[in-house]
């Protein structure tokens, strides 16, 4: 079996792809994150995994290599990781009783090609008031998360309803990697 790696280092990945079993190593390089806005945003997002996948795949050719990117939209806006806790506090108000979408791409790339794939969730979170969400942001969870919440973490308790994938909100779609990976690996 081919050596896998995840090109990502995120813990929540880590963790998504530990639970199928495979042993895998995690090397993480830097990429540019820019995304066209006057294009697609999925496309951009799958454009986006493919290109941190192959800048750890070009120096490990013999190897399969996973790379995702996660996406929080509302309105078509994109809502990435905070940089401060007012851009913190901004975020999880627009999202306080509303639905907005988790885009999760991925591509895993071999020697023998690549697949690179999205999937998009929704969710919907209750309302907050004023005080909660500046007591959520006070736990520092919000502070590297897109969309400033974690959906397995604090922030759960803010979640309503999911209509898609659990996992690909957390940041990898474990079934749909389970499904497309072993033609890879072998």
């Amino acid at each position: 079996m081919k050596k896998l790696i995840l090109a990502s280092g995120s813990p929540r990945r880590k963790e998504l792809l530990g639970n199928l079993g495979y042993e895998f190593e995690v090397i993480t390089s830097e990429v540019d994150e820019t995304l066209n806005v006057e294009n697609d945003l999925v496309e951009e997002i799958k454009k986006l995994s493919y290109r941190k996948a192959y800048a750890v795949f070009k120096d490990h050719r013999e190897a399969v290599v996973i790379g995702s990117d996660t996406m929080v939209t509302l309105d078509g806006k994109r809502l990435g990781k905070p940089h401060d806790e007012r851009e913190a506090f901004d975020m999880l108000k627009t999202l306080s009783d509303n639905t907005h979408e988790v885009i999760t791409a991925v591509t895993i790339i071999s020697c023998e090609g690549h697949d690179t794939f999205a999937n998009i969730s929704k969710v919907t979170m209750s309302k907050m008031s004023d005080e909660e969400i500046y007591q959520y942001i006070k736990t520092g969870e919000p502070m590297d998360k897109a969309g400033s919440y974690a959906i397995q973490g604090l922030g759960s308790k803010f979640i309503k309803s999911i209509e898609g994938d659990y996992y690909s909100i957390m940041g990898l779609p474990v079934c749909d990697i389970y499904h497309k990976i072993d033609k890879y690996l072998k």
